[in-house]
């Protein structure tokens, strides 16, 4: 009898590890150049689990995105099929984006770009919902992005009055420049026109960074919402990707200013320009002059003050003129 149960012991020891064990899968990613699959990425832990991946349906999904993005952060979402998408619309933080549909190595990509504004951004989870459609039939995935702190710097500056406090004959000026702005910065079009890394407007250093918290004549206001870039009078500014010009304008506190709109959800915007030399209805190319740098506005010197718009939201730009769509997602 012992050597009978000694003999199922074992039995069962040598084959066990050769059955398949029901895990839960692992959150992944696709990059470009693999094939549909599980990947293991370092921080981008994109997706869903394995059966939202694989619907019903037998169309096999892959949704890469960030399971965590720091506060007034970009972000990338791609979701990948091996059947044709009638439709992907992605949704964050109240907003909706409907991505452009592309065709890479007989699979179809929808590809957005997302973020959080570090004007009123908080710390804290949301969720991000993609839905795609494939012969009529919607596919949802979910997933959680837990939105981190960022320790960004402090900046004090003591500047003339007139600068910091408006007077009340330009409230009425103030008030139509946003309505104007506001507009243009959520501006949402179809086409996806942006590629990355961007291309850097100038090649000046940066002066002044994203998410500076600003002290002004000692009192707390707003954080820079973009990038100051070091640029002589004068000097071409470039456009950061193709685009449609969208609103050119004279503007109290950003001075002569150019909006472009690079389709889905995106806007670029250069500020205190001496003279724009596009008109709205422009298309423009990646690198083309838009206009000339200058210290229109409230500006103490010669400089560019570049933002990015992502469905209203204006987001750090450093990260998308450095990195290429896979790193991003990494």
């Amino acid at each position: 009898m012992k050597r009978f149960l000694l003999f199922i012991f074992l039995v069962c020891a040598l084959t066990l590890p050769m059955v398949p064990a029901s895990v839960t899968a692992q959150d992944f990613g696709l990059e470009e150049g693999d094939d549909i699959g599980l990947v293991m990425p370092g921080d981008a832990e994109a997706a869903e689990a394995k059966a939202a991946a694989q619907p019903s349906s037998g169309s096999a999904f892959v949704m890469a995105a960030p399971s965590r993005v720091g506060v007034g952060q970009p972000f990338l979402v791609r979701l990948t099929s091996d059947q044709p998408l009638d439709s992907v619309s992605i949704h964050w933080l109240g907003k909706e984006v409907m991505p452009s549909i592309s065709v890479w190595n007989n699979r179809h990509v929808a590809l957005a770009m997302l973020g959080t504004d570090v004007l009123n951004a908080k710390p804290g989870k949301e969720e991000l919902s993609v839905i795609a459609s494939i012969d009529g039939k919607e596919n949802t995935f979910r997933r959680t992005v837990l939105i981190t702190p960022v320790n960004y710097p402090k900046q004090e500056l003591t500047l003339p009055k007139n600068m910091v406090t408006p007077p009340a004959e330009v409230y009425a000026r103030i008030t139509a420049d946003r309505k104007a702005t506001t507009a243009a910065k959520n501006t949402v079009t179809p086409q996806r026109n942006w590629r990355l890394p961007l291309e850097r407007p100038v090649s000046g250093k940066i002066t002044s960074l994203y998410g500076l918290q600003r002290i002004l004549n000692g009192k707390p206001k707003n954080p820079h919402r973009g990038q100051d870039l070091r640029s002589p009078m004068g000097n071409p500014v470039k456009s950061t990707a193709d685009g449609i010009v969208i609103l050119v304008g004279d503007h109290y506190y950003a001075g002569n200013s150019v909006y472009i709109d690079h389709g889905n959800g995106v806007v670029s915007m250069y500020f205190h320009l001496s003279k724009p030399i596009v008109k709205e209805g422009d298309k423009v190319q990646r690198g083309q002059a838009i206009g000339l740098s200058g210290m229109s506005g409230r500006s103490t010197g010669p400089h560019l003050h570049f933002s990015l718009s992502v469905l209203g939201k204006l987001v750090d730009p450093e990260p998308l003129f450095k990195n290429d769509v896979d790193t991003m997602l990494k």
